[in-house]
């Protein structure tokens, strides 16, 4: 019995569903505001800063 050839292997195919049904059965909801996608990420405004001079260097250093 030989094995089948990596190009021969193909995983079998998934069912269609349909960006609704993705959703639904995720129990999704839609965004309503703003609001519903603000998140408490920095401690203090000074981490906020930090992180914003630190983002905008890394993204920089390369280009000079």
């Amino acid at each position: 019995m030989s094995t089948p050839a990596p190009e021969d292997f193909s995983p079998p195919p998934r069912p269609r569903l349909s960006v609704e049904e993705m959703l639904a059965a995720k129990n999704t909801q839609p965004i309503r505001s703003l609001d519903d996608l603000a998140a408490d990420t920095f401690e203090s405004d000074e981490e906020l800063e930090e992180f914003l001079a630190f983002t905008y260097a890394e993204r920089h250093r390369d280009v000079a």
